[in-house]
């Protein structure tokens, strides 16, 4: 018998599935894990438990226990919001609470109400949903009862569309399309003031009105000269054409003219003048006036008035895509039309006119001619366009220009894997999104040397956490970490550490409480980091009920104490390593009260700092056996690590010999509460305390320890790690001292 030693000096290569146990010579198994629940891999190579989730709100319909989508909305660096989507309404959360409707001024008969607006009448808040004056609430023409404290406004999505909405955002304006349902904007107007209009697709400017004019005229023969006139706003977006006017006169003859008059139009500060010829209406001059006089100029048909179309007016004929690319709007795959692009004229929201002849500024419009049907599910913004459908991946660009113009399109295939219609998320310059069939998340990137975009599978190493599994919903966290968050179809939240240009790809994986599950997700930035916003279901009384939650920051004390490696880093008074927590601060107190949503669960209670023994939510609230100022309170989370089957430089690389693990060194970071075994049912705790006075929190540690576990012997000389204390765990590296059988 003969003892070796083995270190892991890094864990970034995260859960790799058992079927990979025996790739020793790939360099992921010199850092993978056989289990990473409720870790998360650091890209410098540690393993750290994740912090735990506050409590935000009760989702509007959450006693039924349905799903609601979480889209993220930021109107700028200091303004961010969580969106929750439910059946017919949308709530805003931030900086973890969500917005309340306040107290608006009472109904008066005598105001003119627009969308929007928000009136108090009979003790209960209202939204205006339709102009009105003199129709008081409750009235449901033209007002929507608000029915709690939240803000909330109306929308026409069902339940069972909710996760098949996509969206992209400009400043304070969120589009949002759905195959069976016309395109939409969610404006901000105010912090309690939104509105979900319908798009026009149609020129901001409206045509001249009141066209006319006179003939003067001289010697014949005359002739019919029939004009139309557009205008111009300040942003140069023009309208399509006015009505005809016809003018009887002969402009070859030595003096005639015809003026053309118009009516002002809102927002106009020029107009243009078109002349027909040969079935065309060609440019014969502008100005900002409102008339203008023809003494017999020639029509330029290489310039024409822009012609209306909106492909988007009916049912069947709603996109599904939509995103933003070189100053256009991009729309793509209705049902029609599921191989079809639309891009807004240049500079323009939703102008989708075009001119014959074709003017590099018109919208552009095609069709992706593949060897099947193909629906175009997502376009996403990079060098190039790419767009992403159900079989196939394009990538659009320009051949003759640098811009994309209706002329200079060119459309290649990159690769034929597929994606779903899960909402991809943009990393650096790669593109991650769920694959149409397998359940896998794959990574699309520009190589040079393949001279396109090549797609690779994310999931090639742990695909047991995809197994007959789905995505359901994804978000991308930059800071403080990159972190890719999937919601699964098992209700576990999949977390990858992603960083593409250091080759770095770790899968880790997220649970909480009994039988609880994860059903959306999204990242919004607050402050310094990125905060990311769960929906969660759990059974309370028996019955499913779906929180919104926000996972919790690893607090910092000072700079100065984060850049000192001998003081302690994390806060452990206001530090929250519990699910669905609440916080009470105040003068000392032995009773929490506001935990009405974990009536009945055991939770786990941190009070200034120190661990007490788990309680039962009762009524409400819990009692604690010594009173405390600032006191956590939520649901337990078990956070376990597990190595790979040893390998040491022997005969076999040991295989086929039994283990003993004798000894484990493990080197923390300021951390507490850690239990090591050679199984997850024979742990050995590390007892930190050491001269710390009674009642105060233990004293973090930074150091290497050395743990004695009981004897175990087995084939793969692994060792489970285990965290259960609402405290943090953060893990550098680990050093076996093994015996090895004949």
């Amino acid at each position: 018998m003969s003892n070796v030693r083995s270190f892991s000096r890094s864990f970034s290569g995260g859960v790799v599935t058992p079927e990979f146990w025996a790739q020793i010579g790939d360099s992921t198994f010199q850092t993978g894990l056989a289990k990473c629940r409720n870790f998360v891999t650091l890209p410098h190579g540690p393993a750290a438990n994740r912090p735990g989730t506050q409590f935000v709100r009760k989702a509007k319909l959450g006693d039924t226990g349905v799903d609601v989508r979480l889209i993220p909305f930021e109107f700028s660096v200091t303004q961010t919001l969580a969106l929750e989507f439910g059946a017919g309404y949308i709530r805003f959360h931030t900086l973890g609470a969500t917005v309340l409707a306040g107290s608006p001024a009472a109904y008066n008969g005598a105001t003119a109400y627009t969308v929007g607006k928000l009136v108090s009448s009979g003790a209960t808040n209202y939204y205006c949903i339709a102009p009105t004056t003199g129709n008081a609430p409750p009235n449901a023409a033209y007002w929507y009862p608000l029915p709690s404290d939240a803000y909330e406004i109306p929308t026409s999505y069902a339940q069972g569309d909710l996760f098949d909405l996509h969206f992209v955002q400009s400043a304070d304006v969120l589009t949002i399309t759905h195959p069976s349902y016309p395109v939409r904007e969610l404006r901000r107007l105010g912090a309690t003031e939104w509105t979900l209009v319908d798009v026009s697709f149609a020129p901001s400017i409206l045509a001249p009105t009141g066209t006319g004019g006179t003939a003067t005229t001289a010697a014949g023969p005359y002739r019919d000269y029939k004009y139309v006139i557009t205008a111009k706003n300040e942003a140069g977006e023009e309208s399509v054409a006015s009505a005809v006017v016809t003018l009887n006169n002969n402009l070859l003859s030595t003096g005639a003219s015809n003026a053309i008059t118009w009516s002002a139009a809102t927002g106009a500060v020029r107009y243009s003048v078109y002349l027909q010829s040969n079935g065309l209406y060609g440019y014969i001059g502008e100005t900002d006036a409102l008339t203008f006089t023809d003494d017999n100029i020639t029509p330029d048909l290489a310039k024409t008035p822009p012609i209306n179309d909106n492909p988007f007016g009916s049912t069947s004929n709603y996109p599904r895509a939509v995103s933003y690319f070189e100053q256009r709007r991009v729309f793509a795959g209705t049902t029609n039309k599921p191989q079809n692009l639309w891009m807004t004229r240049t500079g323009t929201e939703s102008n989708l006119n075009y001119s014959i002849p074709t003017r590099d500024d018109d919208r552009v419009a095609f069709r992706i001619s593949a060897r099947q049907v193909n629906t175009v599910l997502h376009a996403v913004p990079l060098v190039n366009l790419v767009l992403l459908s159900n079989a196939a991946e394009w990538r659009v660009s320009s051949v003759s220009s640098d811009a994309i113009t209706p002329t200079s399109l060119s459309v290649k295939p990159q690769s034929y894997v597929g994606s779903s219609n899960v909402q991809p998320v943009v990393v650096n310059n790669n593109i991650l999104f769920a694959a149409a069939r397998g359940g896998h998340l794959r990574e699309m990137a520009y190589d040079n040397n393949a001279g396109g975009y090549i797609t690779g599978d994310l999931s090639l190493r742990a695909p047991h956490l995809f197994a007959r599994r789905t995505i359901k919903d994804m978000a991308y966290s930059k800071a403080p970490f990159p972190i890719v968050w999937v919601v699964s179809s098992s209700g576990r939240l999949l977390t990858l550490t992603y960083i593409p240009e250091q080759r770095i790809g770790a899968w880790h994986y997220q649970d909480t409480g009994d039988g609880d599950t994860f059903v959306s997700v999204c990242v919004v930035t607050e402050g310094d980091d990125d905060a990311v916003y769960v929906a969660v279901k759990r059974t309370i009384g028996g019955n499913v009920k779906t929180y919104v939650e926000r996972f919790a920051a690893r607090q910092y004390p000072t700079l100065e104490d984060e850049e000192d490696e001998t003081a302690p880093q994390y806060d452990l008074v206001n530090s929250v390593f519990l699910d669905s927590s609440l916080t009470y601060t105040g003068t000392a107190a032995t009773t929490v009260t506001g935990l009405g949503h974990l009536e009945g669960r055991t939770v786990s209670i941190l009070g200034d700092g120190a661990v007490f023994p788990d309680k039962v939510v009762t009524s409400g609230a819990v009692t604690l056996d010594n009173p405390a100022s600032t006191i956590t309170v939520g649901l337990p989370i078990v956070a376990d690590l597990q190595t790979l089957p040893l390998v040491y430089q022997g005969e076999a690389f040991g295989q086929g010999r039994v283990k003993n693990v004798n000894g484990v060194w493990l080197r923390l970071y300021r951390s507490s509460g850690v239990k090591v075994g050679p199984t997850f049912a024979k742990l050995t705790e590390h007892k930190q305390r050491s001269n710390e006075p009674l009642g105060t929190p233990p004293t973090l540690v930074s150091d290497e320890i050395k743990l004695t576990l009981s004897p175990s012997w087995q084939s793969g000389g692994q060792v489970c790690v285990r965290h259960d204390s609402p405290t943090p765990l953060t893990i550098s590296s680990l050093t076996l001292e093994v015996s090895v059988g004949g």
